[in-house]
């Protein structure tokens, strides 16, 4: 059974770090709402949600993909790009433990988990100014003796790697061709985001189904064009903190092959 681990939005959310947007209030209320829709969308399609308590001196938390990766046999700690969020680390930690062997990240390498993107065995890990060289280093060594192939790609335009770029099949991309090089992801195809919602590449992929955000309605229909099984979420509150589905959870099989 695919897990999801998630974590209730932070009261301080609104303290959130921000790169490209600016900053306007959030709904505390609204967004915890949102985030709970998310989260029964998950169940709905299979998932066992497990739900860490909120963070109230963590305003990025519920963001619990960036400080975590979990692959097939191993779990990597990230070392978050923005200091404030290296906080949020030890109770992934604890949360990811029963499930994987777990190795960590350290200085002076910085790597959030959105600049991450596995397909297969082939590890692309976004270079932003959340994301470094050094880490990368450290993540191919991590995940050497496990078959995956580590490659480094440029980003811009976009916080992370997974703003630009994300899976929505076995051989298959949803992609801004604008803010990354669809050409570096030999072998797949890739369906480009409609132009007027260049936001729209980040959507979650749960077994034969997609999670896509409400606000990007003309890109869910390429996917539905496509075959896929697309489920809409609204998450707009959320967004203004700078976050994506992808984001909000930390999604793998329960038990490693």
């Amino acid at each position: 059974m695919p897990v999801a681990i998630t974590r209730e939005v932070s009261p301080a959310i609104g303290d959130c770090e921000l790169t490209y947007l600016e900053r306007t209030p959030i709904d505390v209320d609204v967004a915890r709402a949102q985030h709970a829709a998310y989260e029964a969308a998950l169940a709905h399609l299979g998932c066992r949600v497990e739900r860490l308590p909120a963070e109230p001196d963590l305003p990025d938390s519920v963001f619990v993909e960036d400080a975590a990766v979990v692959l097939d046999h191993v779990a990597i700690l990230t070392r978050p790009g923005a200091e404030s969020r290296r906080g949020e680390r030890p109770t992934i930690e604890r949360a990811l433990a029963p499930y994987r062997d777990i190795v960590a990240i350290e200085a002076p390498g910085i790597v959030d988990g959105g600049d991450v993107l596995v397909a297969g065995r082939d590890v692309w890990i976004g270079l932003t100014t959340r994301s470094d060289r050094h880490a990368i280093d450290q993540f191919q060594v991590a995940v050497a003796d496990h078959g995956y192939r580590v490659h480094a790609i440029e980003v811009t335009g976009c916080l992370h790697l997974k703003s630009a770029v994300t899976v929505a099949g076995d051989d298959l991309l949803l992609a801004n061709p604008d803010w990354v090089d669809v050409d570096r992801f030999k072998g797949r195809r890739c369906i480009a985001v409609d132009p007027t919602e260049p936001d729209g590449a980040n959507v979650v992929r749960i077994g034969s189904s997609i999670l896509a955000a409400a606000a990007f309605p003309r890109t869910a229909d390429r996917l539905t064009d496509a075959g896929l099984d697309v489920h809409l979420v609204d998450a707009s509150e959320l967004a203004r903190a700078e976050g994506a589905l992808t984001c909000c959870s930390l999604l793998f099989d329960e038990h490693s092959p």
